[in-house]
C-alpha cells in the first residue's frame, strides 16, 4: 500500500477538498460536536495533519491534530480522521495514525487524546480516559488517550479545555 498512496502534510491549498471530504464521511451538523468547541479558531499543529493521495493527486484519506489542555497539562487531540467510502478497508486510516503518533513524539508531545470508539482505537494504543472530561454531549467512555511516552496520562484528571486559554 505505501506504493498506491503518499503522505503529505496538509496545505492550506488543501483546505475546501478536505472539508469536502469530512462532509462525505461525517453526518451533518459534525461542527457542533464538542470536540469542535477546541478547535474553532485555533489553527491545527503543523505537520501532524496530513493528507493521503493516490497516484493520480486524489484525496483518499485526512488526519488532523489539534493543541488542547487535557486536566492542565498539554496534549494533542486527535481528529478528525477521515477515508474516502471508495477507499475504506485499505488500511489507510491505520496507517495515517501511525505515522502522525511518530511524527508527534518527535514533534516533543507527550500524549494524544480523542473522541471514539475503543474497539477500534484499541489497536493503536487508545484505553479509556475516566479522569478526563469532555464538555457534554461527549459519551465518557469514548473518551480515549494514549502515551507517548511512558505514563503520561498517569495522575492526569480533569477537564479538557482550549489551547488559547492555560490553566491558571
Amino acid at each position: 500500500m505505501p506504493d498506491l498512496y503518499e503522505l503529505v502534510p496538509e496545505r492550506p491549498e488543501d483546505w475546501w477538498e478536505v472539508e469536502a471530504l469530512y462532509d462525505l464521511c461525517f453526518a451533518p451538523g459534525r461542527e457542533a460536536l464538542s470536540s469542535y468547541r477546541f478547535r474553532d479558531g485555533i489553527p491545527p499543529v503543523p505537520g501532524l495533519c496530513k493528507v493521503a493521495r493516490d497516484q493520480d493527486g486524489i484525496l483518499a484519506a485526512v488526519i488532523r491534530y489539534w493543541p488542547v489542555w487535557a486536566g492542565g497539562v498539554p496534549a494533542l487531540l486527535l481528529g478528525p480522521v477521515a477515508v474516502h467510502p471508495t477507499r475504506q478497508g485499505e488500511g489507510l486510516g491505520g496507517l495515517l495514525i501511525r505515522d502522525t503518533l511518530v511524527a508527534a513524539l518527535r514533534q516533543g508531545w507527550d500524549r494524544v487524546m480523542l473522541v471514539g470508539d475503543e474497539p477500534y482505537y484499541r489497536r493503536f494504543g487508545f484505553r479509556k480516559l475516566p479522569d478526563i472530561v469532555m464538555p457534554p454531549p461527549t459519551n465518557p467512555d469514548r473518551v480515549l488517550g494514549r502515551s507517548l511516552v511512558p505514563g503520561a496520562w498517569d495522575g492526569i484528571r480533569g477537564p479538557v479545555t482550549r489551547w488559547d486559554a492555560p490553566p491558571g
